[in-house]
């Protein structure tokens, strides 16, 4: 057997309005193709009524043979779908402006093959997180906003995007509100770290909110970004418990590993192509 005819194993995910015999016309392509599937995961939404799908399986044929033996399928459904090599890692633009702690979990773990990620540029509105990016060897791109200069700066952002073909942009505490023309530009491809258990505490200084509530619970959201602020489908979420005796500049403290663990998990979902919006919701194969 050659090189070329070794079995390769690739993801297919897939969404469309859900009715009798799609997983059997799937499987039948995935046959037709020489496919031997590994794992298939689905979910039929009732409150939208969309079917959602995930398969891994492995064979011999080439991607393009694949797509050709699975696009009458979905044509016949009218799915949105895609094929990906299983651990291709995803292009993966990183935003951030001054605290490093998402941004260090999220390239150490790529270092390290936790992530399937590869990071070929950092960007930031300030420069304090310019040591960290030289330190794992990955350009850094000082990009500073204003009001004045906001339309440019997303414009030089876009331009990076493009040049490195970026799959996936992540808000690594980037603090900085996106247009929401660069929010439809990089819709279901930009996932940003709420430093809150969302929808509570939005704002300034979520961890002083909740510490004035009294709250027994603190955490982190990982979620889409959407034109409308902190309101994208929501991927991952962890909370940890905290008590009356705990200043808020400890909640503060306690919150930084939370965020950095969830945004780390929400990078590697999405990447693994685990995760398919249903409107303001996803649905998350494990």
């Amino acid at each position: 057997m050659t090189d070329s005819t070794l079995p390769t194993s690739f993801v297919v995910t897939l969404s469309c309005p859900d009715r009798p015999g799609i997983v059997h016309a799937v499987a039948g392509a995935l046959l037709e193709a020489g496919c031997n599937i590994a794992d298939s995961q689905q979910y039929g939404s009732p409150s939208t009524g969309n079917f959602f799908m995930r398969v891994e399986a492995t064979t011999s044929s080439t991607q393009a043979e694949l797509s050709s033996a699975l696009a009458p399928v979905a044509e016949a459904f009218g799915m949105k779908w895609q094929i990906n090599p299983v651990g291709q890692k995803v292009r993966t633009l990183i935003l951030g402006s001054k605290d490093a702690h998402c941004l260090n979990d999220l390239l150490f773990q790529q270092r390290t093959g936790t992530l399937p990620i590869e990071v070929p540029a950092i960007v930031s509105n300030h420069r304090d997180l310019e040591g960290l990016a030289e330190f794992y060897g990955i350009p850094f791109h000082y990009i500073p906003v204003t009001p004045d200069t906001k339309a440019q700066a997303e414009a030089k952002l876009l331009e990076l995007i493009h040049e490195h073909g970026i799959e996936l942009t992540v808000l690594a505490r980037y603090m900085q509100v996106l247009s929401s023309e660069l929010c439809t530009e990089l819709n279901g491809k930009a996932i940003n770290i709420h430093h809150s258990f969302l929808p509570s505490f939005k704002g300034a200084k979520p961890y002083h909110q909740a510490h004035a509530r009294g709250v027994k619970i603190i955490g982190a959201t990982a979620h889409y970004v959407t034109a409308d602020l902190d309101e994208g489908p929501i991927i991952e979420q962890e909370v940890i418990r905290v008590d009356h005796a705990r200043t808020a500049e400890q909640f503060v403290q306690m919150g930084r590993d939370v965020e950095g663990r969830t945004l780390a998990q929400a990078v590697q979902w999405h990447a693994e192509h685990r995760v398919l919006l249903d409107g303001t919701r996803t649905v998350v194969f494990n």
